[in-house]
């Protein structure tokens, strides 16, 4: 299934890492809110409250996410004192693409309903497409969470005397 990305209909959403996708805020907040997860240890439920502090969600905007995620099979939830959300499925079977599919949709049935022509950049944007597809499909929450406990728990020398 390939994503069929707009790159030139949509403004880019404003994010930390600016990207040339076009993600709406449900789905940056999305993805945020299953990498948060996934970067927690396995098996113990996290408040609504912390990932949302974590990464500066909107509580609310959260909990409907989440709901949308739990209804979809990609996260569960657990009652009580000790309750939250985990990850229904491990993290590393978990890919960015499936989770940006489900939230945002087929950005090709969107496109299709515009009516955009045929251009003579049609083949080259269907490239692109596939390319990202292929990307967002490959790439697990566990890798995602692997790289950036990498990239920030680099050892920084203290020369300090």
């Amino acid at each position: 299934m390939v994503f069929s990305w707009v790159w030139h209909a949509m403004p880019a959403m404003p994010c930390a890492g600016e990207s040339a996708l076009n993600i709406s805020v449900k789905g940056e907040y999305a993805l945020r809110a299953v990498f948060d997860l996934a970067s927690q240890p396995a098996g113990h439920p996290i408040k609504i409250a912390e990932i949302a502090r974590r990464q500066s969600i909107p509580q609310k905007f959260l909990e409907l996410i989440l709901a949308s995620l739990k209804q979809a099979g990609f996260v569960e939830s657990r009652r009580g004192a000790d309750g939250g959300y985990l990850l229904a499925r491990p993290a590393d079977t978990l890919t960015v693409g499936e989770v940006l599919r489900f939230i945002e949709g087929r950005a090709d049935e969107r496109t299709r309903k515009k009516g955009h022509a045929e251009s003579p950049f049609s083949d080259l944007w269907e490239q692109v497409d596939r390319a990202v597809s292929d990307i967002l499909d490959s790439t697990t929450f566990a890798h995602l969470a692997r790289l950036w406990e990498e990239q920030h728990s680099q050892f920084v020398p203290n020369w300090e005397i």
